[in-house]
């Protein structure tokens, strides 16, 4: 080992760790995995994995004279491969609302995510979990855990807008957006992060090792029955979702990071109500209904049943389709900075939110944002009013105070309303 990290020759180096077998304990093994975890040291986004204790390798990876991105390729290829199947979002049955919410969040993050209701066995899961596929790349600092943003030094975790500061130029790359489920049983520690304690005890410093929260910035999060989740761990989200930011405060550790996410929740309101305050914090909400035609029941059964059989075979079918909506997601989100909407549409809007007795502006900005995307998912440069009727009663629905006597679904009243000023 010793021989091998004296030698002089960056081109014996870097075959040599390309080569060197992964049998033996001790040899150095290449990995091509972004970020950090227990025991990896990471130098220009490639992991050197060792025993602690050993002196530090350092490799310089622009004098490798190795082709790393068909490497890399043949990685992401792998990783594909082994991931548990994902049923296709165009083989969604019917459930056009919900469909429609959660594409209109990933063409405008800003939106603030999707509250989905609705019965069980509905495919509220299976839905969420199916856009996986459907999300694009982004551009993002390589080996950093908080995917932060090379532009935006709002999205930039501390390390890396320190780097920026002093003129560094940091290696970026293209990574998918993030879709991270957060479990009903997970810890505080899991979610905030908490200190590193593998670092702690072989080599005696404090480090932070980042929990889902990091994890998640600029990507998704996903809560699965999120009415039954616990109050401290609302707490936790309704803090991040409110600044954007994640303040860890515990074991002699003060640390800020990004945590800027598209919230995603799923329940069935039989189960109980969701805080008001977490509900605000979703900036649509969609009602899912069990499907009562008998076709569309039978053709969900058949549906599923091919997936079951042959996972591959049915994804291969729908893979046109797939790929033509990314296509189309991808054009409207370059196009969404150019829609417009008319000075009279965002007048009445704000009508409509204050003559419905709405709490707060969240109301009033998710609806603009939401009718925006919508244009632009259509191909459109200028909002109708045909967009913002089709928005607005998901955008201010969860937002109505409850009346207990009041027998009228909260989204008819709202598309009520909406016709009463826009005529």
């Amino acid at each position: 080992m010793a021989s091998v990290l004296g030698t002089s020759s960056k081109a014996i180096l870097a075959s040599r760790l390309l080569s060197s077998p992964t049998s033996k304990p001790s040899a150095p093994s290449l990995t091509l995995t972004p970020g950090q975890s227990n025991g990896k040291k990471f130098y220009g986004g490639i992991g050197i994995h060792g025993k602690r204790g050993r002196s530090q390798f350092h490799v310089a990876v622009t004098n490798v004279a190795t082709d790393v991105s068909s490497v890399e390729q043949a990685q992401k290829l792998a990783a594909k491969e082994s991931q548990r199947p994902v049923y296709p979002f165009p083989a969604i049955v019917g459930q056009d609302e919900m469909k429609l919410c959660l594409l209109l969040n990933v063409i405008d993050p800003k939106i603030g995510g999707v509250m989905i209701m609705g019965d069980r066995g509905t495919g509220k899961s299976t839905t969420v979990r199916s856009l996986v596929d459907l999300l694009p790349e982004i551009k993002v600092v390589a080996g950093d855990p908080y995917n932060s943003d090379p532009e935006d030094p709002e999205s930039m975790g501390t390390e890396v807008r320190e780097s920026t500061m002093k003129g560094e130029k940091l290696p970026v790359v293209l990574a998918k957006i993030n879709m991270v489920d957060l479990p009903l049983g997970a810890t505080e520690d899991r979610v905030c992060g908490t200190i590193d304690i593998e670092k702690a005890l072989t080599e005696g410093v404090k480090a932070f090792e980042p929990g889902l929260l990091a994890k998640a910035n600029r990507g998704i999060l996903y809560v699965d029955e999120v009415n039954l989740l616990d109050d401290h761990l609302v707490d936790v989200l309704l803090d991040s979702a409110a600044s954007g930011w994640n303040t860890v405060e515990r074991e002699g550790i003060s640390i800020s990071h990004p945590a800027r996410f598209i919230l995603i929740g799923s329940g069935n309101p039989e189960e109980g109500e969701l805080r008001p305050q977490l509900l605000d914090r979703f900036g649509m909400h969609a009602q899912v209904g069990t499907v009562r035609d008998a076709e569309l029941r039978v053709k969900i059964v058949e549906e599923r049943a091919r997936f079951d059989r042959n996972p591959k075979e049915f994804r291969e079918s729908y893979k046109a389709e797939q790929e033509k909506l990314q296509q189309q997601i991808t054009s409207a989100r370059s196009s969404l900075p150019s829609v417009q909407i008319d000075h009279d549409f965002k007048v009445k809007i704000s009508k409509v939110c204050s003559e419905l007795n709405v709490d707060g502006l969240r109301g009033d900005i998710v609806t603009n944002r939401a009718a925006k995307a919508l244009a632009a998912l259509k191909g459109r440069d200028k909002v109708s009013s045909e967009d913002i009727a089709t928005v607005i009663p998901n955008c201010l629905r969860h937002r109505l105070r409850k009346d207990p006597l009041e027998s009228i679904d909260s989204g008819l009243l709202v598309i009520e309303k909406f016709y009463e000023v826009f005529g």
